[in-house]
């Protein structure tokens, strides 16, 4: 019996070491064949691109992004005794107020302390977090499911900030931009003006990658095995405007305004074979850093979004046409009818009243009855035809969005002989400000019709320039016909209704234009006044155009009191900054 019981016993033994055999075997088992959660020992860091530049043509930087960060901290894990250290040193590094962050801090788990925070400021406030955890800042906090952890000062990329180093300058040219969300960051993208038109040169290329093993830290080993992808910022642009010359324009027409309290001024300088923009100005600007409510108006570039009935700057391009299709003699006589002339049951007055005129001074004193007795030389089809080969209708092709063409009226439309006159003078059609510098730069340019533009270089990652190639002139007028018109225009200048253009020592020609403003289907007692023109010396020779869209019809509205002081205080800002010489003048 004894050993019965003592056989029982080795035999319940031996079971218990027989199970505990099976279930190392089971451990063994599961340990080989399940996939181990080891914590990974690659790290991958990434860096991100900005959007490219903005530069003037004098090389001034006029738009840049800079990296934004943001700082983390879980409340958590700060040690409560050492709360007000952190505090302090915070507000120390970063700038923000010790009232501000206590306040945040009210919260509790991940706070985010601040999403603007610099590059020099975020490297600062990286040793910071390096030495809060060394003076034991964070502790080790374990929530309500038992996870205990430790998360100190994080300071993250957040995204990247658009600087307009010189605020109002250059606006609406320039543009603004708007943020767009990605996976990770913050970015902008171009909305208005070259920041758009140019959007898919600007925008950042790829972010940089760094991937390989890491230390304790979490920071990449630099071995061989270690991979890196390079950073590629977007693009930058250089401008064909200079900053110098462009804020001085825009001096000129802030002090006119302050005569003329006008809705908008806008003035243009167009290189005239090349077809860059030297500069385009506008009372109406706005700080696209921090765009206010008020300035929502401005944000649109009227020069090219803006049409509008051109009154009598029209009449030497329809002149233009008609020389060009040989309708007219200039040394021909036409009856004026004394200044009062009917068409159907429309009567078209002049300000001139005589009772009959050479066609040459039909336009130098800008005869309303003058040109809509010589447009009715036009067949519909010449009409229409000429006035878009000159460019009205069709967009120019400059270079920035949102461009308006305006309206000409239709073949048929030009059967009518009141069409044919209403035209002549700038009524029944709309064009804007650019396609009038346009196509006036066809008389400055020897016939030669170029595209406007504004941007003339862009700019790679290692600052190489790639001149942009824009498309080549083609001829719409002759030489024969635009020297005359030259001709024509420096008359208007020199005794006609643009006498307060000229400069001596310089060529000057341009033509007048006062026009009625329709509103509610009538004229009302409001105007746009315009001189459009040229400027040359012995070399060089420049378009120039000015609108003041709506002046103080109680005060000045006339063109020559009110465009014209403008324009010939662009072409003397020309001589003094060495663009015109008025000794080798012609």
């Amino acid at each position: 019996m004894e050993q019965y019981a003592k056989a029982s016993k080795i035999l319940v033994l031996f079971g218990f070491l027989l199970l505990g055999f099976f279930l190392f075997l089971s451990t063994v088992y599961y340990t080989i064949l399940t996939d181990r959660k080891l914590p990974t020992l690659q790290t991958k860091k990434v860096e991100s691109a900005i959007r490219g530049a903005i530069y003037s043509q004098d090389g001034f930087v006029l738009a840049s992004s800079k990296k934004l960060y943001k700082a983390i901290v879980n409340t958590y894990n700060i040690d409560p005794d050492k709360k007000e250290l952190f505090i302090n040193l915070f507000s120390i590094y970063s700038g923000i107020s010790k009232e501000e962050l206590k306040a945040r801090l009210q919260k509790e788990g991940n706070v985010v302390l601040s999403y603007n925070i610099d590059s020099k400021t975020a490297a600062n406030l990286k040793q910071l977090a390096y030495k809060l955890n060394t003076y034991g800042v964070f502790r080790e906090f374990e929530d309500k499911n038992g996870r205990v952890f430790k998360y100190g000062l994080s300071i993250l990329e957040s995204g990247e900030k658009r600087d307009y180093l010189y605020e109002n300058s250059m606006e609406p040219l320039i543009g603004y931009v708007q943020k767009t969300e990605d996976k990770r960051i913050t970015r902008v993208s171009g909305v208005k003006g070259v920041e758009k038109s140019y959007d898919d040169k600007l925008e950042p290329i790829s972010d940089g990658i760094m991937r390989g093993d890491r230390d304790i830290g979490f920071n990449v080993i630099l071995n061989k095995d270690a991979h890196f992808k390079e950073r590629l910022d977007g693009y930058s642009v250089a401008l064909s405007v200079p900053l110098k010359l462009q804020k001085k324009v825009e001096r000129i027409v802030d002090e006119a305004n302050k005569r003329l309290k006008a809705k908008e001024i806008v003035v243009g300088i167009m290189e005239a074979e090349s077809g860059k923009i030297l500069a385009l100005a506008s009372t109406n600007r706005f700080n696209p850093n921090s765009i206010k409510q008020k300035e929502y108006k401005f944000l649109n570039n009227s020069a090219i979004e803006q049409s509008f009935e051109p009154g009598s700057i029209i009449k030497p391009l329809v002149f233009s046409l008609l020389l060009e299709q040989k309708l007219i003699n200039p040394n021909h006589t036409v009856e004026l009818h004394n200044g009062r002339y009917k068409i159907k049951n429309f009567v078209i007055t002049d300000t001139h009243k005589v009772a009959q005129s050479t066609i040459e001074d039909v336009l130098v004193f800008s005869s309303n009855i003058g040109m809509a007795k010589i447009a009715q030389s036009f067949t519909s089809s010449q009409y229409f035809n000429g006035l878009k080969l000159l460019g009205f209708s069709e967009p120019t092709g400059i270079d920035l969005p949102y461009e308006k063409i305006g309206t000409i009226p239709n073949v048929n439309m030009f059967r009518d002989e009141l069409y044919k006159a209403t035209v002549s003078y700038g009524y029944g059609m709309r064009a804007t400000f650019m396609q009038m510098l346009k196509s006036y730069n066809v008389i400055t340019n020897n016939g030669m019709m170029v595209n406007p533009y504004v941007v003339e270089h862009i700019i790679d990652n290692n600052d190489i320039r790639y001149k942009i190639k824009h498309e080549a002139g083609i001829p719409v007028l002759s030489s024969e016909t635009t020297l005359k018109m030259r001709e024509l225009l420096v008359k208007i200048v020199e005794r006609g209704t643009g006498k307060g253009a000229a400069l001596e020592g310089v060529v000057v020609g341009g033509k007048t234009g006062t026009a009625h403003i329709a509103k509610g289907g009538k004229y009302v007692n409001m105007y746009n006044s315009s001189f459009f023109g040229f400027a040359a010396d012995g070399s060089a020779r420049y378009t120039i155009g000015v609108v003041v869209f709506e002046p103080d019809a109680s005060e000045e509205y006339f063109a020559a009191r009110t465009a014209v002081p403008v324009y010939k205080s662009i072409v003397e800002l020309l001589v003094q900054e060495k663009y015109l010489n008025r000794r080798s003048a012609e």
